[in-house]
């Protein structure tokens, strides 16, 4: 009922509800979750807020496709006769002057034009044919400031390339990037349709190789598009491509929001890359940060025009603590002009297929998540505690977006579980397509660190993995980058420690921590697959059981790339253990794309067995069966299944191929009774090995 009532509505404030007769006020998604009930005020407000501000857009920018074309305004602009026109929004300022390599860096020979809302803007003709201002040459912006009449120079907000030369200076310079044709990339392929199941490697496009450097996006589409492809993945999401001066930021602190990270390469390359993955079927998501800003002001938008409150909130309000970073003022004209066209930009200059918005806790509530830890409690999704103007901001988000692009994939990554957060809006929800089931890899963490495997609460386990909001979609995790960096380990560093350096060669002793690593490995990769969600999410390096955590050059570690690498040349090495469990997650990613379990119904949980550790559920016709006992092995185990027929496995993580033990026959053919055995019609008997899990299919299937 839920997801398609949710399907059948438009993911727009002025849209149509599926249910005809329900009422398109905010409130219809109370019908989809009752507890929703008693704030219907909260729903109705911030749902009529959302129609304000686009009618307010559409009176005054002519409709909200209109307004987010901000880059055809703002920025340099360049015209048809060559001439280019740069305008900034800078209220504050008195003078404004544009500088550069083109005018030797006189502070004031070529001064801009005040205009209306404090926007500011200067012509520089073409001369003899030529741009008015020379490709991949270095610009900013001068303003004298009231009060003091200081000089401040700021790299332009809307500038499409900023560089770094370390050699001189940690500061961005602004470059002005318009290739003559011959040098642009030219898109070859379409994007591909929108997949069914999501299954999607996270990747950073910097630490994409073994060695001790920064890799590039050249080498990235040379080098990991086709490892990414075989391993089944339909969808890469990039992290750090928004300009961050701090690499070892990991992308969260950006100065320069529509510039592509330089450090990996040109623009131009980075277009190849997303192009040559469309041309393999591959979705790219873009890892979206508009939660918060760099705080830097030479080569960011902190005091951009000499005051702290032009794109942030003033004072404490404009200031994440935990962050050390600037907060956006959602509810500003400009500012959403900014973000909105920063999503456009993204979309249309380089192809993504969507995004995934970082830090969406920080701009639902105005605590920030900040020492609150959410008890799932309704009253904490609604109230003085939430952003309304955040709320809606997403909302307009999501407007414009599922509106332009009808195939656009967003997720948000929210801790809080805000109630409707991945429900369409014309029911009143915030719009996104998926959430991250940010509580699974936690969970693994936590028990890992203080629990021996028989303590293993089969019930806890199959809680976390299916609570979620019915209807909303969920991309299920085991580890992520945040378990990978310095300070935490890798969920295979945790299960075999310095093992990983001693014994994960063929040629070494498999001692027992190197079978329970393995095991366990797959096992929860492979729960997690089944039964958390409705998309799957991998960290690069994490499916082979990368040994070490991640940690970016810095001063604290005598800025070594040590820890800035993915060992990609472990799976590739058939004397190494890990090309197991290469091999493994391979398996896994392209026997979902054979039987599609992640855009089937729910599972149906049959049995959480806590003496025997057994877990068995169905999902997209097969039959999952865990066996979590780290010691005992069960001969002719019964369990439960609905549909009669003739099964045969087709995923075992106990197979040689994946370093298992082959304790169950190939071909093994598994025969139905029809005798009701824990609430389904028919039952199998099966053998389980300790700490193995086995898929079955029917043989009609394979």
């Amino acid at each position: 009922m839920t997801s398609a009532l949710n399907q059948a509505s438009d993911n727009s404030v002025w849209g149509e509800t599926g249910g005809g007769s329900i009422p398109a006020d905010g409130t219809a998604v109370i019908q989809l979750d009752p507890w929703l009930g008693p704030f219907k005020d909260a729903l109705r407000s911030r749902y009529s807020h959302a129609q304000k501000w686009i009618k307010t857009i559409n009176d005054t920018e002519g409709s909200l496709e209109k307004f987010s074309r901000g880059t055809e305004k703002f920025g340099f602009v360049v015209n048809e006769n060559g001439d280019v026109t740069y305008r900034e929004w800078a209220p504050n300022a008195l003078r404004a002057y544009l500088i550069g390599d083109f005018n030797g860096w006189n502070r004031d020979a070529t001064p801009m034009t005040r205009g209306e809302y404090g926007g500011w803007e200067v012509t520089l003709p073409a001369k003899d044919g030529q741009l008015g201002l020379p490709h991949n040459s270095k610009v900013k912006i001068s303003l004298v400031i009231p009060t003091s009449h200081e000089r401040i120079e700021r790299v332009p907000a809307w500038i499409t390339r900023v560089t770094q030369d370390l050699n001189f200076s940690p500061v961005y310079d602004g470059v002005f990037w318009h290739p003559p044709r011959h040098e642009r990339y030219i898109f070859k392929h379409p994007r591909p349709p929108k997949p069914q199941s999501a299954r999607i490697y996270e990747a950073h496009v910097g630490i994409s190789s073994p060695e001790l450097r920064v890799t590039t996006y050249k080498e990235f589409t040379q080098n990991m598009l086709q490892r990414i492809k075989h391993l089944g993945y339909n969808v890469i999401q990039l992290m750090a491509v928004m300009e961050h001066a701090y690499y070892a930021s990991f992308g969260y602190q950006v100065n320069s929001f529509f510039a592509a990270s330089s450090r990996f390469g040109t623009p131009e390359e980075l277009k190849e890359l997303i192009d040559t993955a469309h041309g393999m079927g591959i979705t790219v998501l873009l890892d979206m940060v508009h939660s918060h800003a760099s705080k830097n002001t030479e080569d960011g938008l902190n005091q951009f025009d000499g005051t702290d409150h032009l794109y942030f909130h003033e004072g404490s309000k404009g200031r994440h603590d935990a962050w050390d970073s600037r907060l956006f003022n959602y509810g500003n004209h400009e500012v959403l002009r900014f973000l909105l066209s920063n999503l456009r930009f993204w979309m249309e200059d380089y192809r993504f297929d969507g995004f995934r918005f970082d830090g969406v806790t920080s701009m639902l509530y105005t605590h920030h998540g900040i020492g609150t830890g959410f008890s799932g409690g309704y009253h904490e999704y609604f109230g003085p505690n939430v952003d309304e103007d955040g709320v809606v901001y997403l909302m307009l988000a999501n407007e414009m977006l599922h509106s332009l692009y009808p195939n656009c994939i967003t997720i948000a990554e929210d801790v809080s579980g805000m109630p409707a957060l991945c429900i369409a809006l014309s029911l009143g929800g915030i719009g996104f397509d998926y959430r991250l089931a940010m509580a699974i890899p936690d969970l693994y963490i936590k028990w890992l660190k203080e629990k021996e495997d028989s303590e293993w609460d089969m019930g806890a386990l199959c809680h976390t993995l299916t609570d979620r909001r019915h209807g909303e979609k969920t991309i299920a995790y085991a580890e992520s980058h945040d378990q990978a960096l310095v300070g935490d380990k890798s969920l295979m560093m945790w299960l075999c420690d310095k093992e990983l350096y001693t014994n994960m060669s063929k040629q070494s002793e498999f001692t027992h921590i190197i079978e329970r690593g393995l095991s366990m490995h797959k096992m929860i990769r492979l729960i997690t697959h089944g039964l958390g969600g409705e998309g799957y999410l991998n960290f690069e390096g994490n499916e082979f059981g990368h040994p070490e955590w991640l940690d970016f050059p810095r001063e604290g570690n005598q800025n070594s790339f040590w820890y800035a690498r993915r060992q990609f040349n472990l799976p590739d090495d058939d004397l190494l253990r890990y090309k197991l469990l290469n091999d493994f997650d391979a398996k896994m990613q392209w026997t979902e794309e054979k039987y599609g379990w992640l855009h089937s119904p729910q599972a149906y949980v049959s049995l959480k067995n806590e003496k025997d550790k057994v877990i068995v559920f169905e999902r997209a016709g097969l039959l999952w069966i865990f066996n979590f006992h780290p010691t005992e092995s069960f001969a002719d185990y019964r369990v439960g299944i609905e549909q009669a027929g003739t099964y045969q496995i087709v995923l075992d993580t106990d197979d040689p191929a994946f370093g298992g033990l082959s304790r169950n026959a190939e071909g093994t053919r598994f025969f139905t009774t029809p005798f009701e055995w824990n609430g389904r019609k028919n039952f199998i008997q099966v053998y389980l090995p300790t700490r193995t899990a086995i898929v079955l299919a029917l043989e009609s299937t394979l």
